[in-house]
């Protein structure tokens, strides 16, 4: 006998019509702050802020940027602005002079000091070897 394996569970339910549970709170929210606007204050001072709430509302519940909601950008936005910062940069130091060896043929080679970074350092003294003894 074989289970049946449950699908788009990552698709929420539509509860109210074709609105989801959370689709719905935005909405009938911003209609309620809108109405209280409305009978709170005369009709030419609440214009602006209603049509702000309804904007907000229409956009929490229906725009998306890059397949997020309004809402996680919103609060990504808010994060970003409150959050304190931190700048790195690196530190450009002076140069150190190279040392000049002596090779066993007489021949003077360079080969720079070792810095943090010693594998990239051994790696280039080792390709400046190789091309020495090729002449």
């Amino acid at each position: 006998m074989q289970a049946r394996v449950p699908q788009f569970i990552d698709i929420p339910d539509k509860i109210f019509g074709p609105f989801t549970f959370k689709q719905f709170i935005y909405l009938a929210g911003g209609g309620g702050i809108a109405f209280v606007l409305y009978k709170a204050f005369p009709f030419v001072v609440a214009v602006i802020p209603i049509l702000i709430v309804l904007t907000l509302s229409i956009m929490l519940t229906f725009y998306k940027i890059n397949n997020q909601s309004f809402i996680e950008i919103l609060q990504a936005a808010i994060k970003f602005q409150t959050q304190g910062k931190l700048y790195i940069w690196k530190k450009s130091g002076k140069k150190k002079a190279p040392v000049t060896v002596t090779a066993k043929k007489d021949e003077s080679i360079v080969i720079p000091r070792l810095t943090s970074n010693k594998l990239d350092d051994l790696s280039w003294s080792l390709n400046i070897l190789d091309s020495n003894r090729e002449l």
